[in-house]
């Protein structure tokens, strides 16, 4: 089912205000139980784990976030660019 333009934004909104903290919240826990169960990683690997984690919750919601930023393609008013 294709969600309208207004409720792909609202959802973006949604996801960006509730989804990304409880995700970060979430990516955090996990490093601090891997540094807790196999002792302090190099500087570097937890650079790369972050990384790699702050990659990986977008994917999901890749088709939410696209085209957002432009303007409304079903509104019925047309600005006609000179």
């Amino acid at each position: 089912m294709m969600l309208s333009y207004r409720a792909r934004r609202r959802l973006a909104l949604l996801i960006l205000l509730v989804g990304l903290p409880a995700y970060l919240v979430v990516a955090i826990t996990a490093v601090n139980w891997m540094d807790a169960t196999w002792g302090r990683q190099p500087i570097w690997a937890e650079v790369l784990i972050y990384l790699v984690l702050g990659f990986l919750w977008i994917l999901p919601f890749r088709a939410v976030f696209r085209g957002i930023g432009k303007p409304d393609p079903d509104s019925e008013k047309k600005t006609e660019r000179s």
